[in-house]
């Protein structure tokens, strides 16, 4: 337990720092080439939802309309993007498999020779055919001797058909 909540510690920091490498690269390099494509930078960006928009243009206040500003969601979704594909493909993937090797290997040297499928089937076969010819598959776990008679068979000799002390008489 101690060990995660040093991890996520230093995740938080690392993820915080990284956060502004991204927001500058964003803010420096993206929106600029976006800006280059259109007529702005990209935190300029807006639409008018009500027309027209009138600006004051001392203040910058918009006196009428109703403006969308899409350009800083646009920049905040491509920050977002950034951070969540590097800290997945630098950080989450590489530990998810390093992880994973870690446990294969515990695994196979924890892990005594398992039975196969096939090997559980034949014994399932090889115990089903020494039952049906009368005697019984050989069983670890039974701790007594099997009786190999069938249920017909008596011990008198008569095949079974004697009972009672008459057929003890004999």
């Amino acid at each position: 337990m101690r060990g995660n909540v040093v991890e996520l510690a230093v995740a938080v920091v690392v993820g915080t720092a990284f956060s502004k490498i991204v927001d500058a690269i964003v803010k420096g390099l993206i929106n600029p080439l976006v800006g280059a494509i259109g007529t702005q930078d990209l935190d300029q960006y807006e639409s008018c939802l009500k027309s027209p928009c009138e600006v004051n243009e001392t203040t910058g206040e918009v006196i009428s309309g109703v403006p969308i500003k899409w350009g800083p969601v646009l920049s905040a979704s491509l920050t977002f993007l950034i951070t969540a594909a590097v800290v997945y493909f630098l950080m989450i993937l590489p530990m998810s498999k390093y992880k994973e090797r870690r446990a294969a290997k515990a695994g196979l040297d924890e892990m005594p020779n398992e039975v196969t499928e096939v090997e559980l089937l034949t014994e399932i076969r090889d115990a089903l055919v020494a039952q049906r010819n009368g005697a019984t598959a050989p069983d670890a776990d039974s701790p007594g001797p099997a009786s190999t008679a069938s249920p017909d068979s008596s011990s008198d000799g008569t095949g079974g058909t004697g009972s009672g002390p008459a057929s003890m008489e004999k």
